[in-house]
This record gives structure tokens, sequence and C-alpha cells, in this order.
């Protein structure tokens, strides 16, 4: 299910406990903000079919949520991390 706010895409809303792994040929990028105190995901920002489409979502994730973690992730490699 999208999500929109002021006319424009924030994000992918996510069920807990998905397998990244699904639908990995379809969008195999994810893009992810970390909790702030803990070494676990928040939530699934946003999904990509390409590399630079996730590094857009990427960089505006790091506009919306200023000295948070966000990674990229490609399968089980991470591709790109902020704290890197």
């Amino acid at each position: 299910m999208m999500i929109e706010r002021e006319d424009k895409i924030v994000g992918l809303e996510t069920r807990s406990g998905i397998d990244p792994a699904q639908g990995a040929d379809e969008l195999p990028y994810w893009i992810e903000l970390w909790k702030t105190e803990s070494r676990h995901v928040e939530r699934v920002l946003g999904r990509a079919a390409s590399a630079q489409l996730a590094r857009a979502i990427f960089t505006s994730a790091q506009s919306e949520f200023p000295g948070r973690r966000i990674t990229i992730r490609r399968g089980e490699d991470m591709v790109l991390d902020s704290e890197r």
C-alpha cells in the first residue's frame, strides 16, 4: 500500500516479519530506517528495482530523517550505510 503525503510518495507500508528474499527479482533493493537506540530496523522506507532509484530514496530519506541510520540492502548484502 502506497503512503502519500503532500503529493509525494514517502514510502511503502510493510508488514512486520516480511521476508526480504520474497520478490527479490522485482524490487531487490530495500531502503531501511533503523531504530535510534538499537541495532534493529524500525521500518522499510521503500523498495526499488534499480540501484539508482534506491540511492535517490536513500538521499531523500537522509533529508527526511536527519541523523538517523539509513541503509540500502540487496538481499543479505549491505549496499550503503549512512553510518559508514
